[in-house]
C-alpha cells in the first residue's frame, strides 16, 4: 500500500538545495507547440496564413529535408550501430560514406576505453557522417542506469529505475523525484561531455504482472503516476543538458522478452489506457521521441506495434498528440520476425508512421537500398519519408546541431 505524501522535517540546506533545483530546471519545463505536418509542402507553410499557425523552425526544417536527394533522405531516417572502438575501421568508413545515417547508436564493444578514445570516435563518426550528408547525426547511447549500462569505466553507473521507488516507500515522493533529477543531470553531462545527444531512455512502463517477469528493476514502479512523474523527471534532467530522452517502450511490453519471442500484449482498451498513462502524460509535459515496441496489441491492430499505423498514427499521433520522433525498436529482434526480412520491415515501419529504425552494420547497405527503391516504386510515399526526416531534422535543429543554430 502506497504510504500518504508527508513532508519531513528538512534542513536549511536541504531547501536550498530542493530551491536550486527547482530554479534550474524551470525554463526545461516549457511544452513545444503541437504541429501537425502531415501534407503540408514548403510552398504552403511560407505563405501568410500558414506562416502565422507553423513554427519556423519546422519551415526551415521542410526545406531541408526538400533539398536532400534521394540517398540521403532515406539515410536520415536511419539509426545504425557501429563496428569499432576508439576508431573506425576502414570497412565502417565506407559504409557510413555510402550511407549517411541520420543517427548512431553505441554499445558495450564500442564503449569499454578510456573517455578519450570515447570522444575520438564519436567525434571521427559525427564529422564523417555530417561532411558527407550536411546533416550531424544524433548519437545515441541506451544509458537507463541499473543492469542497462553501455559503460564499463570513466562514466559513473546510474542507479536502477526501481531503486526510486523503494526511495518513495522510504523517504517520499518528493525526495525520489528530487533524486532523480540530480542523478539525470550528473549522468546527462557525463554522457554529454563524451559527444552523446540521445538517450534511450527511460522506461516508462509501471510494473504490472504482463511485463514484470521481463523489466524487473527497469521500471519505475507498480504505480503509474509515481513512474509518470519519475520518468518526466529524468527526462527534464536530461533535457536541461540538451541530451534528448527517447522514452519507451510504447505501449508496453508483456511477459515475454521480444529479444526471443513474440510478445502479445492481451488487454481490452479501457486497460490499454490505463497501461499507456505514463507515456500520455510525458507527451503532454514535452516528451519529443518514443522508441515504438514489437508487441502485438490485438484489441488495436493484427500487425505489431512497430508496423501498425493504427497504433502509431491514429492512436500515438492522432490521440494522444504526440508530434515528435517515433523511433522503431530493432528488427532483428525475434518479436519481429515474420514475412519480411529486418530491412523490408524497416520499410513499412516508417511507410506505417514511424521516423526512425534500427539498423546494424551488416545490414545496413540493404536497408539503406530498400528505402530508396521503396521510394522510386511507391510503395513508401514521398510524403511519408518527407515527414519523417522533417521530424528528425526539426529535433536537431531546436538542439542546435545543425549549423550550430539553436532554437
Amino acid at each position: 500500500m502506497i504510504k500518504d505524501k508527508y513532508i519531513k522535517n528538512i534542513s536549511v540546506p536541504l531547501l536550498l538545495y530542493v530551491s536550486v533545483i527547482c530554479i534550474f530546471l524551470l525554463p526545461a519545463c516549457v511544452k513545444y507547440n503541437n504541429v501537425n505536418l502531415n501534407s503540408i509542402t514548403v510552398d504552403e507553410m511560407k505563405n501568410e496564413k500558414s506562416a502565422a499557425k507553423i513554427d519556423p523552425v519546422r519551415v526551415r526544417a521542410a526545406e531541408i529535408a526538400a533539398s536532400l536527394d534521394d540517398r540521403l533522405l532515406a539515410a536520415q531516417v536511419l539509426i545504425c550501430g557501429i563496428d569499432g572502438k576508439g576508431s573506425l575501421p576502414p570497412h565502417m568508413k565506407t559504409l557510413l560514406s555510402e550511407h549517411p545515417p541520420g543517427g548512431v547508436m553505441m554499445f558495450k564493444y564500442n564503449l569499454d576505453s578510456e573517455n578519450d578514445a570515447i570522444r575520438a570516435l564519436i567525434s571521427e563518426t559525427e564529422s564523417l557522417i555530417t561532411d558527407e550528408s550536411g546533416l550531424p547525426p544524433f548519437i545515441a547511447v541506451d544509458h537507463e542506469g541499473g543492469t542497462v549500462n553501455r559503460f564499463r569505466r570513466g562514466v559513473a553507473s546510474l542507479p536502477a529505475a526501481s531503486s526510486y521507488w523503494e526511495l518513495f516507500l522510504a523517504e517520499s515522493e518528493q525526495q525520489a523525484l528530487l533524486k532523480i533529477t540530480a542523478d539525470s543531470i550528473k549522468a546527462g553531462l557525463e554522457i554529454k561531455s563524451l559527444g552523446f545527444n540521445m538517450n534511450f531512455a527511460p522506461v516508462a512502463e509501471y510494473l504490472n504482472e504482463n511485463n514484470r517477469d521481463f523489466l524487473e528493476s527497469r521500471s519505475y514502479g507498480p504505480v503509474q503516476s509515481f513512474t509518470a512523474e519519475a520518468a518526466a523527471a529524468f527526462v527534464r534532467g536530461m533535457r536541461h543538458v540538451d541530451v534528448l530522452c527517447v522514452i519507451k517502450h510504447f505501449p508496453g511490453s508483456a511477459g515475454n522478452d521480444p529479444h526471443y519471442s513474440l510478445s502479445t500484449l492481451n488487454a481490452d482498451k479501457f486497460e490499454l489506457g490505463r497501461l499507456v498513462y505514463p507515456f500520455a502524460f510525458l507527451i503532454d509535459n514535452g516528451a519529443r521521441a518514443v522508441m515504438v515496441a514489437h508487441t502485438l496489441v490485438p484489441a488495436m491492430d493484427d500487425k505489431i506495434a512497430s508496423l501498425s499505423p493504427v497504433v502509431m498514427r491514429n492512436w500515438l499521433r492522432e490521440e494522444l498528440g504526440f508530434d515528435g520522433i517515433i523511433i522503431s525498436d530493432d528488427f532483428i529482434m525475434a518479436a519481429a520476425a515474420g514475412n519480411y526480412s529486418p530491412e523490408e520491415a524497416a520499410v513499412l515501419s516508417v511507410a506505417a508512421g514511424a521516423d526512425m529504425v534500427l539498423a546494424w552494420p551488416s545490414n545496413l547497405s540493404r536497408t539503406h537500398r530498400s528505402f530508396v527503391s521503396a521510394l522510386e516504386d511507391g510503395r513508401l510515399p514521398r510524403e511519408r519519408l518527407l515527414d519523417a526526416a522533417q521530424r528528425v531534422i526539426y529535433e536537431k535543429l531546436k538542439m542546435g546541431l545543425i549549423n550550430g543554430e539553436e532554437n
